[in-house]
């Protein structure tokens, strides 16, 4: 009997996750070899891990030992990793970011916490992208790694997939359209949109909603705070657009709710962008996978980004404000 760590990884990754396929997706394995490699896992123990009759899926005992075990080495495995990474690679390096999802400070502070404990050498500075272009920056050598959902073609330019996650529009309880299942981009000519201060074309509820159905909202008024983009739309400001995991907290208070939007919701990924030649770098690989890492164990609703269909169904307590399972 022989326990890989491909085995701790998988077993740490059912547990994590609701389903089978988003297991999958966080291993980066397809469902069907995530599925094989359990059940040869179980052959050589003799013994199930997976109960395979319960909704939501849960590991039996014995897959609750293993994954144990896999919170316990898998962190050991990895910072040897990084040593014998700064040994090879003989550098510090810096990491200068910036943010062009202005909501993401939510998971990526307790990101930068983290990377900072595991690379203490690395020079490490932030920036919110409000008021210049990041991914030109980034091609000149200015920044060293962006935080995207919009990639775009550059050459000179690779990037990392994080996660995937759904945009919703977020009003008062008592707003007129409240009461909807989802909305359509008709639905917000006479609305005022609040959003971040940057141009229409970098925002995914004008680039991808409104403009394609070629509908403007009645007014526009803007904030650089997620906070005060929430409060807004709480007091009946206007309405905003932002990822769902970044009000899933307001929604649960009943301080606002949430729709979808369009019928299958707007869904999007978040990138990491980093220049092509530099995407090698331990420290620079690992960073993106701590951001994973954080961001899973910090936000509600978020997928694997190969995981999963983009027009996934809005789970109910999406709009009830009822807890999600992490």
């Amino acid at each position: 009997m022989r326990i890989e760590l491909r085995h701790l990884r998988t077993l740490a990754a059912v547990r994590d996750s609701r389903t089978l396929a988003e297991a999958a997706g966080r291993v980066h394995l397809s469902q069907s070899a995530l599925s094989h490699q359990l059940r040869e896992l179980e052959g050589r123990l003799g013994c199930v891990l997976l109960d395979r009759d319960r909704r939501p899926m849960r590991l039996t005992a014995a897959g609750e030992r293993l994954a144990a075990l896999a919170d316990r080495v898998l962190p050991l495995v990895a910072e040897a990793e990084r040593d014998l990474a700064r040994m090879a690679e003989g550098e510090t390096g810096r990491l200068h970011i910036a943010i062009e999802c202005h909501s993401c400070f939510e998971w990526l502070l307790p990101t930068l916490e983290a990377y900072r404990a595991r690379w203490p050498e690395v020079e490490l500075d932030l920036t919110a992208s409000f008021a210049f272009e990041p991914l030109p920056a980034l091609v000149r050598g200015d920044l060293d790694l962006v935080v995207t959902s919009d990639p775009q073609a550059l050459a000179g330019v690779s990037y990392e997939p994080l996660f995937r996650y759904q945009m919703v529009l977020v009003m008062a309880p008592g707003h007129r359209l409240a009461q909807r299942r989802w909305v359509r981009p008709e639905d917000l000519r006479g609305e005022t949109l609040i959003t971040y201060p940057v141009e229409e074309a970098r925002l995914d509820v004008y680039r991808r909603f409104l403009a394609p159905a070629g509908v403007r909202p009645l007014l526009r008024r803007t904030s650089e705070l997620t906070v005060m983009l929430v409060q807004l739309a709480a007091s009946g400001r206007g309405v905003t657009a932002l990822p769902d995991w970044a009000v899933a907290e307001h929604v649960r208070r009943g301080q606002v709710v949430t729709l979808p939007l369009g019928r299958e919701g707007l869904w999007g990924t978040l990138h990491a962008a980093v220049r092509t030649a530099d995407a090698g770098l331990a420290y620079v690989r690992d960073f993106v996978e701590t951001a994973r890492e954080v961001s899973f164990r910090h936000l509600e609703g978020i997928r694997p980004a190969d995981g999963g269909r983009e027009g996934a169904p809005v789970p109910a307590s999406h709009r009830a404000g009822r807890p999600r399972r992490r």
